[in-house]
């Protein structure tokens, strides 16, 4: 199986919102789709799952034109697409059977889905009676009852508090196990970086950066180095050419030019009777590569 998504256009008048867009999604997995507000990331899923016409190019599921005839999808986008005034389990009995399944299975599904995500004993409350976290757990649920083949999570992590990110984070882990493919597009970098193994940047409608993660970070070679020290050697550092990127409670990040840099560093200290407790060479952070590409940080 696989998703191919070539060349999409998308203009809005005189703007340019999408621009000549290609990727493929060949393995199972979470493919991450990431931009700024107003990168064209949403209207991308859109023209890829039909819901809006592209005024040029294509996404097709093997080499078939995506639609709900061709394909089972789930989609859920980052705003709310639930029913306030109904019960929770009779919305995703009804999302359940609009996708085709009959009611005992809809339920079942939703059953499962409701006691994964701990929310069995909000099954017969009413929407809007639930905190926005319960309630995006809830769209979450819509958009997986009929487990689909290819699944879109559009700012899945929008609104949640620690608790509620952290079992979404699991059921996540559950999708990659069960060798779903998923397309996220999301603001959390930390998360794109331990579930996306592909990604894409998006800056104004164009592709600034697509490939596999772990080969991008690799390209660029150790840049960064976190050293945690019971004395000071920011002068020791600034003089053998290493830039002081930032300065935290316990620790500091320098930006070195190689790994001999820091050996030098290294050395200077434990000639001096200095010992780290921390001393991490490390491959720019994707936060840090969005901002080399895009020059704007993700809010």
């Amino acid at each position: 199986m696989a998703l191919v998504v070539d060349q999409l256009c998308k203009t809005f008048g005189t703007k340019v919102a999408v621009d000549h867009l290609s990727f493929q999604m060949e393995r199972p997995g979470i493919f991450g789709l990431i931009g700024t507000n107003g990168a064209g990331k949403t209207t991308t899923i859109r023209m890829i799952l039909g819901i809006m016409h592209a005024d040029q190019g294509s996404a097709l599921w093997n080499g078939t034109a995506i639609s709900r005839d061709t394909l089972s999808f789930g989609y859920m986008p980052e705003e709310r697409g639930i029913y306030m005034k109904n019960k929770v389990i009779e919305q995703l009995v009804y999302f359940g059977m609009l996708r085709g399944m009959n009611r005992i299975d809809a339920r079942e599904s939703a059953l499962k889905y409701l006691d994964r995500l701990g929310m069995m004993e909000y099954k017969d409350m009413l929407v809007e009676k639930l905190s926005k976290g319960n309630q995006q757990k809830i769209q979450l649920i819509s958009t997986l009852v009929h487990n689909p083949e290819l699944i879109f999570l559009d700012e899945p992590f929008s609104g949640l508090d620690p608790v509620n990110t952290e079992v979404l984070r699991g059921l996540l882990e559950d999708l990659i196990e069960e060798k779903r493919y998923i397309v996220m597009s999301s603001h959390q970098m930390g998360t794109v970086e331990e579930y996306c193994e592909n990604i894409l940047i998006l800056h104004h409608g164009q592709t600034k950066l697509l490939g596999n993660l772990r080969e991008i970070k690799r390209g660029y070679g150790h840049t960064n180095l976190v050293v945690s020290c019971d004395t000071d050697v920011d002068e020791t550092a600034k003089g053998l050419g290493l830039e002081i990127l930032e300065k935290r409670a316990n620790e500091t990040e320098y930006r070195i030019q190689g790994d001999d840099m820091a050996n030098a560093l290294l050395s200077h200290m434990v000639s001096q009777g200095f010992y780290p407790t921390k001393f991490e060479i490390r491959e720019p952070s994707l936060n840090e590569i969005f901002i080399e590409k895009v020059g704007e940080v993700l809010q």
